[in-house]
C-alpha cells in the first residue's frame, strides 16, 4: 500500500461534501491493507483532528490506526479518546476495547503506566480500558 490511499482519505475527511460511505469504505481498505509505515503519519493526523476538535475524523482515524497498529497503538488511542469533543465515541470505544480484549498481556503493559498520567482524564480513561481485559 502506498501513501496514495492515505492521502484520498485524509482529502475526503477534510471534504465536508465527500461521500460518507466512499470514506468509511476507504477507511477501511487502509484499515486492511496499511503497513506499519503509515503509522507515523496516521498518528499526526489524529492529533491533528483531535486538535480541530473532529470527531468525524477521530473514530475514522482511530479505527485505520487500530486496523494498522494492532494493540501496539492503545496509548494513542487512549490518549485521543480522553479528549471531550461531545460525540458518543462508539466506534473509537469499540475498538480500544477490541484491542484490549485481543492481546490483554500487551494491553495491561501498555496502558498500565497511563492509569497514573498526570492527566487525569488520560489516567481514568486507560483505567477504563484495562477493564475489558479477561
Amino acid at each position: 500500500m502506498t501513501d496514495d490511499s492515505l492521502t484520498r482519505l485524509l482529502a475526503m475527511l477534510d471534504d465536508l461534501d465527500a461521500d460518507v460511505d466512499a470514506t468509511i469504505d476507504l477507511a477501511d481498505e487502509v484499515a486492511t491493507s496499511g503497513g506499519p509505515e503509515l503509522l507515523p503519519r496516521l498518528e499526526a493526523e489524529l492529533s491533528r483532528a483531535v486538535g480541530e476538535r473532529n470527531g468525524y475524523a477521530r473514530e475514522l482515524l482511530g479505527g485505520v490506526l487500530a486496523g494498522v497498529g494492532g494493540t501496539a497503538v492503545l496509548p494513542v488511542l487512549v490518549r485521543a479518546s480522553a479528549v471531550d469533543l461531545g460525540d458518543d465515541q462508539d466506534g473509537l470505544a469499540t475498538e480500544i476495547v477490541d484491542l484490549v480484549q485481543a492481546d490483554p498481556t500487551t494491553a495491561r503493559r501498555l496502558l498500565t503506566p497511563l492509569t497514573e498520567d498526570d492527566d487525569l482524564t488520560v489516567a481514568n480513561r486507560a483505567d477504563w480500558a484495562l477493564r475489558f481485559a479477561p
